[in-house]
């Protein structure tokens, strides 16, 4: 004989059990004869009053058997495994829940926790990236003054004097006018070093725009120094004093 199971509270299903042992519980009042029971074979649950005549199960003389159950929707399910109880309120229509999921709510509290954190960052990162910008545009200026350099050693070697503008080979100071350089101005310092000097064009940068950046060229080692009037944050690592 095929094992039983039957249906417990909160829609389980359990067993399998042999019919002696599904005959203990009945009689130890574990199970009763509205609990609704399956084996192999049949179509659908079935009340264990159903099987009581078969099983031998005293239902107490003059004590009617309760009614049956209403018939079940039939379904389809493997000969090898029990159809799932059909527990009262089964089928009922459940009414959506109201209300935010767990996985809602708590990407809801790491936005808010995020907010501060990204705020930090963005007062960190602003700043920096802003430097960063402005070094490039004083970077720029310089390295297009550098092939200048070479004429001016040339000319210094040459003359033994410091050039200007209205030497030959050299031209106005607009003249240099390229990118974020707007002049370039050739002649002696107060070191009595010669040497140039450089005006940059950065429109809407005031601590750049129109602000010197000045190369002084020393012959007795063939060296140029690099200084300005413009903030040190601003300047490239050799132009820093």
């Amino acid at each position: 004989m095929s094992d039983w199971y039957y249906a417990a509270g909160n829609d389980q299903r359990m067993g399998p059990l042999p019919t002696d042992e599904l005959l203990t519980q009945f009689r130890q009042g574990l199970l009763g004869l509205g609990t609704l029971v399956w084996r192999e074979g049949q179509a659908q649950w079935q009340p264990l009053s159903d099987f009581a005549e078969e099983l031998g199960l005293a239902t107490g003389e003059g004590t009617p058997l309760p009614p049956p159950l209403p018939p079940l929707h039939a379904r389809t399910t493997p000969a090898s495994a029990p159809p799932a109880a059909r527990m009262p309120g089964a089928g009922v229509q459940q009414r959506p829940k109201s209300g935010l999921s767990g996985c809602m709510i708590a990407l809801i509290i790491l936005a808010v926790l995020a907010i501060p954190v990204i705020a930090i960052l963005a007062a960190i990162a602003l700043p920096a990236y802003n430097d960063y910008v402005q070094r490039a545009h004083v970077a720029g200026a310089v390295q297009a003054a550098e092939p200048l350099k070479r004429v001016v050693e040339a000319h210094v070697s040459r003359e033994r004097t410091c050039p200007g503008n209205d030497d030959a080979d050299f031209s106005a100071p607009e003249d240099y006018a390229a990118g974020n350089l707007a002049s370039v101005s050739f002649g002696p310092f107060e070191s009595e070093l010669c040497g140039m000097e450089l005006i940059l064009a950065v429109p809407g940068k005031a601590p750049l725009d129109g602000k010197a950046v000045w190369l002084e060229y020393d012959p007795s080692d063939s060296s140029w120094q690099c200084s300005s009037e413009i903030d040190d944050r601003y300047l490239p690592a050799h132009c820093r004093g």
